[in-house]
């Protein structure tokens, strides 16, 4: 078996790592909402903490599949052509997922985080 046949192989493995990231974390992030849906009978209030779910979800598995990319692209077929379309692809899969953390965050990147309360010492216990 040859360097390029090795490579390619370890590209296709992290394609299929990717599509098993995302495929895994959707039915997990589904399963867990339905579960906490079908105790409070309150789809609303889970909903975002379902999209979040999917969303890193996806988010992982686009890392993946960006480094399948990057390493059957690079080292098995380095032409101008081919480097063009992974410039591209990497292009679009950034922006998705540049888009999928400013949905997941609920801000920009640059914006600080907002400060989290956090009771003072000694303080009591709300109940």
């Amino acid at each position: 078996m040859s360097t390029k046949e090795i490579v390619q192989h370890v590209g296709t493995l992290l394609d299929l790592a990717g599509v098993f990231v995302i495929a895994v974390g959707v039915a997990v992030a589904t399963a867990v909402f339905v579960v906490r849906c079908s105790r409070t009978r309150q789809v609303v209030a889970h909903y975002r903490a379902y999209r979040q779910g999917v969303g890193r979800a996806i988010l992982l598995g686009l890392e993946f599949l960006v480094g399948g990319d990057i390493i059957r692209t690079v080292a098995v077929s380095p032409t101008f052509t081919s480097v063009g379309v992974l410039a591209l692809i990497v292009l679009v899969r950034t922006f998705l997922s540049f888009s999928l953390e400013v949905e997941l965050d609920g801000r920009w990147p640059w914006q600080s985080r907002p400060p989290v309360d956090r009771p003072s010492v000694g303080a009591r216990p709300q109940r």
